[in-house]
């Protein structure tokens, strides 16, 4: 299961939460009405997660601009950004740069869209449907995404807290679940979920994470899913 923690700024915070041994990735937002919004490189950036920069209706020049900055590994768009758009921005990033969609989710006719982005991305990221583009804090009822039966992976997002370790968990198995009943078929459904981001639930105040707090959840979390 790959931990992302998203919305950092503060360099001794990124130290602390680098050094927890348990995240995997490690995401800064670039975009101005965001309260956790990145506008100068830290004083200390990730050795051990992989970088992620988050972005919203960017240019491909920013994108790459910031990317050469940073270091990242991974693309996160966040906007209305279109496959086409997806596929020509792949061309200017370093060579293996994984891209990461979000997908605003309320029902499972959202997941459709799902489609387009096939080929095109890496990664999708299944976020609370909300007005704006930033993260609502909320959670949507993920027993929609039993739906989903695309080939790209996803990670699971959109408000989850500390004392959601259990349902994630529950979440995790019941995916386990779903591919051992399609192993017969002759065209199985891989369950494609493969981690979780983790936000605003786990802050001390805007981009500043209580890293004692995701230590601990993340422990609970993965106990039985090893």
């Amino acid at each position: 299961m790959i931990i992302k923690v998203c919305g950092v700024r503060d360099p001794d915070n990124i130290r602390q939460i680098d050094e927890l041994g348990c995240v995997d990735w490690m995401g800064f937002i670039f975009f101005p009405p965001s309260s956790r919004n990145v506008e100068h490189v830290p004083n200390y950036l990730p050795q051990h997660c992989k970088r992620v920069g988050v972005f919203v209706n960017a240019t491909p020049e920013d994108i790459q601009h910031r990317q050469e900055e940073f270091g990242f590994d991974l693309i996160q768009l966040h906007g209305d950004e279109t496959p086409d758009e997806c596929q020509a921005l792949r061309s200017l990033l370093k060579e293996g740069t994984k891209l990461i969609k979000m997908i605003q989710v309320k029902s499972a006719q959202e997941l459709e869209k799902t489609k387009q982005y096939e080929g095109k991305v890496d990664y999708f990221l299944f976020e609370t449907k909300c007005k704006g583009y930033g993260g609502s804090g909320k959670q949507f009822d993920w027993d929609i995404l039993q739906h989903y039966k695309g080939q790209t992976p996803f990670l699971l997002t959109g408000g989850i807290g500390p004392q959601d370790a259990e349902k994630v968990q529950a979440f995790f198995k019941s995916q386990t679940s779903k591919l051992n009943l399609q192993l017969g078929e002759a065209k199985p459904q891989t369950p494609q979920c493969i981690g979780i981001d983790l936000n605003s639930k786990f802050e001390i105040a805007p981009a500043l994470k209580d890293s004692k707090q995701i230590k601990e959840f993340v422990q609970i979390v993965q106990s039985n899913n090893k």
